[in-house]
């Protein structure tokens, strides 16, 4: 099965929509409480009563982080090619057909150079919007350009995920860019450049076991689901009940997996202040 339709169905905490309440009010996953949209929205997408983080587009989270003006988007033109012709219930061309229709890209992955609070960066954003953030071949393309641009200007990167993993549908193709990233991020290890990995509620699968947990600061989203397996299948794999919070960034801390809890309203500054400490 496929891991992304697996964690898809097993996930609870998904973001709530106007949909599922009258118009222009939003029903928090969390506390349940009954919320004025533009009140959510002046919170950042976090929800007042309780402080649950909600998932955000691409767009949000531009606007949350970058300098206004700043962002200067790269390689949109890159496409997904189909060199499978894969079909499980439909074929991956509708597939990618579908998530451009949706969001208006052609990939889960939004890269380019911005500033964030006065310093620059390169910066790659997951659209978990786009076939659930998967990670295929021009997605890994496209970090390990945002990488090679940051080796060449001597900046740092910022990598934002949100992702159920791999994409199946590339197969081997998709498995190869957790190598091929890596490899890049090792290069840029060598030049003392740093990587900020975010990782942001989902960040699952192959991205969770490749670059989203490399950065030499690794910082989580509150309540942010963080793992390579659903906790179904390794509770059915080990025979055993799990921990308490298993998989969330808050235990993930306490065990020493990542390196800060940030909160949303303060996660830009805190990435300027990283940058702006580890960039010669």
């Amino acid at each position: 099965m496929n891991l992304l339709n697996l964690f898809t169905k097993s996930d609870t905490r998904q973001q709530a929509t106007k949909s599922e309440a009258p118009a222009h009010w939003i029903k928090c996953p969390s506390c349940q409480a009954l919320m004025y949209y533009k009140e959510v929205e002046n919170q950042k997408y976090v929800c007042p009563k309780c402080s649950y983080h909600l998932r955000i587009g691409v767009k949000e989270r531009l606007e949350l982080l970058v300098d206004e003006g700043t962002f200067v988007e790269f390689d949109e033109n890159l496409k997904p090619i189909d060199p499978l012709n894969f079909v499980d219930k439909k074929s991956y061309t509708k597939r990618i057909e579908e998530g451009t229709q949706k969001t208006g890209r052609s990939s889960s992955v939004v890269s380019g150079e911005c500033k964030i609070h006065g310093v620059s960066t390169q910066l790659v954003v997951f659209d978990f919007t786009f076939m659930g953030g998967s990670l295929g071949s021009v997605e890994g393309e496209k970090i390990v350009r945002a990488i090679n641009r940051a080796i060449a200007k001597r900046e740092g990167i910022i990598i934002i995920s949100a992702s159920g993993g791999a994409r199946m549908q590339e197969s081997t193709y998709s498995l190869m860019q957790m190598s091929k990233t890596s490899a890049a991020l090792a290069k840029l290890a060598k030049h003392n450049l740093p990587y900020i990995s975010v990782l942001t509620d989902p960040t699952m699968g192959g991205v969770s076991a490749s670059f989203a947990t490399l950065g030499d600061i690794i910082i989580a989203e509150p309540g942010a689901l963080i793992g390579f397996a659903g906790q179904r299948v390794i509770k059915q794999t080990i025979g055993s009940d799990l921990p308490n919070g298993f998989q969330r960034a808050e235990f993930l801390l306490e065990k020493g997996s990542i390196d800060m809890i940030v909160n949303r309203n303060e996660l830009k500054k805190t990435l300027a202040d990283i940058l702006t400490l580890l960039v010669s």
